[in-house]
């Protein structure tokens, strides 16, 4: 679950992280109430979407007086901002952060994430702040620093001190690296984040290091552990298939492609989505609905998949273990029945009870291809995709 960049800032700061201090905005007036509030004289106008890119695509501006932070709010508010991570549909602004202005020196580039293959939580910094830390990563690695922290000991001094290292900082400066390092550390596994991204980093004219961004990411799986947390979500930043897809336990993630998927296990679905693609499609999702799926969930499952006007077909693939074969197929012809088909539809089932499952198919009057495997029925929904060809 992803929140916004002030309510990162929040989260950081009940852990005693350095933060420029501002004010979420709503509408116009609550923007022009909050530059008041901080007294100026600079101030930072910040559209509010879940997507990197803001600066670049005019969603961050600095302004020197009200009646700009007035014009700036009218711009933005109801605005779509298309940046490199919300493609070219882009996003509309329904939130503003007002900040107050800060003398910067220096830009730095600071995340942790979860590495996978140290299971550790990894510490990623770099001088290069401000930039787009792929290009960074492309054109000039060597300024890229990554070290992880060993959870047996947690974060330790050595720690700070590498991250003062990697970004040369040296005296007081290297020391509020070393508490700032030990500060995001406890954030970021008392509150379960997945991702951490503060970029840019920054000295202050006056030598204070602060968090001018903040990108903050949680693990989804724990919150259950803080329903603080789970209050800061915005679901008019996130796709509506995605949110329904969540009332249901279901494990949904929208796509760009034609080809909707319906599987049982992120593996299974993994391999599906590839071999589509071996064939020449894309899938318009990934799709698990688990092992213990009833009728009611796969119904659910259909209805999100056909909701999407970018399927041009459909792909079940079910491996019967826990799951039985004749559910989803119950399933199916349930959702068939109650929205129509109006796309190519596949099935491929095999496992318990899939003969009873391919009888329900095949006795519901539907207009289904039935698949022997899963290579069978990839090449059969990209040619009923292509009109048979």
């Amino acid at each position: 679950m992803n929140i916004h960049e002030y309510q990162g800032k929040a989260v950081l700061r009940e852990f005693g992280v350095p933060v420029a201090y501002g004010l979420p905005a709503l509408s116009v007036e609550e923007a022009v109430a909050a530059a008041k509030k901080l007294g100026g004289p600079v101030w930072v106008v910040k559209a509010q979407i879940h997507a990197g890119g803001r600066g670049k695509a005019g969603g961050v501006k600095v302004v020197k007086s009200v009646e700009d932070v007035e014009k700036e709010a009218k711009r933005l508010l109801g605005s779509t901002l298309v940046t490199h991570q919300t493609g070219p549909a882009g996003k509309e602004v329904n939130r503003l952060y007002v900040e107050e202005g800060s003398a910067i020196d220096k830009e730095f580039y600071l995340s942790m994430l979860v590495d996978r293959e140290t299971s550790r939580i990894a510490f990623v910094v770099s001088t290069e702040g401000g930039m787009n830390i792929e290009e960074v990563a492309h054109d000039t690695p060597e300024k890229i620093v990554t070290f992880s922290v060993d959870p047996a000991t947690g974060i330790m001094p050595h720690h700070g001190r590498r991250v003062a290292q990697a970004l040369k900082l040296e005296g007081d400066l290297a020391k509020q690296a070393e508490h700032m390092a030990a500060k995001l550390y406890a954030a970021f596994t008392a509150t379960d984040m997945s991702l951490l991204e503060i970029n840019p980093l920054v000295v202050t004219k006056d030598s204070k290091l602060i968090c001018l961004d903040a990108k903050v990411g949680f693990d989804s799986n724990s919150l259950y552990r803080h329903p603080k947390i789970v209050e800061l979500r915005d679901l008019t930043e996130e796709d509506p298939k995605e949110i329904e897809a969540s009332k249901y336990d279901l494990s949904y993630i929208a796509l760009d492609g034609s080809i909707g998927c319906m599987v049982n296990g992120a593996g299974l679905a993994m391999a599906t989505m590839d071999i589509i693609k071996l064939y020449g499609e894309a899938p318009a999702n990934f799709l698990d609905v688990g092992g213990g799926a009833t009728t009611e969930k796969v119904t659910a499952a259909f209805k999100i998949i056909t909701s999407d006007p970018n399927v041009k077909g459909i792909l079940v693939n079910i491996f019967g273990g826990i799951m039985k074969c004749d559910v989803i197929a119950n399933g199916v012809v349930t959702a068939v029945k109650e929205v129509g088909l109006k796309v190519p539809l596949v099935v491929r089932l095999e496992g318990t009870n899939v003969e009873q499952g391919k009888k329900i198919i095949n006795e519901s009057g539907l207009n289904v291809v039935s698949a022997d495997d899963l290579d069978d029925a990839a090449q059969k929904i990209v040619k009923a995709l292509r009109g048979g060809k």
